[in-house]
């Protein structure tokens, strides 16, 4: 289960998310990213509360970056140490910004 709060505000938008960004939920973050993303020129995504993401869930984000890196900047924040760790071993830590 995935849960989305999404916070917009003057060109920048921040999506928190909580719980599993697996298989079964990185669609419905993938549509909301979609429907979300024109004009936005700075895009967060608050890992507070995620557990786990899978490859399914990094596809999602390698998406979103192709989109923001041609429009504008996106970061990652509040990494927890597993995650990180999928982040470097895959070598996405070298592609994302992560804070």
């Amino acid at each position: 289960m995935l849960n989305i709060t999404k916070t917009a505000e003057n060109g920048a938008v921040t999506f928190a998310l909580s719980g599993r960004l697996d298989t079964a939920t990185g669609p419905e973050l993938e549509q909301t990213l979609i429907a979300s993303l024109d004009g936005v020129r700075e895009l967060t995504l608050d890992f507070s509360n995620l557990e786990y993401i899978s490859s399914a869930g990094l596809r999602v984000l390698l998406g979103a970056q192709k989109t923001m890196n041609k429009q504008g900047t996106m970061k990652i924040t509040h990494v927890n140490a597993s995650i990180m760790d999928i982040f470097e071993v895959t070598g996405f830590s070298d592609i994302l910004t992560i804070e």
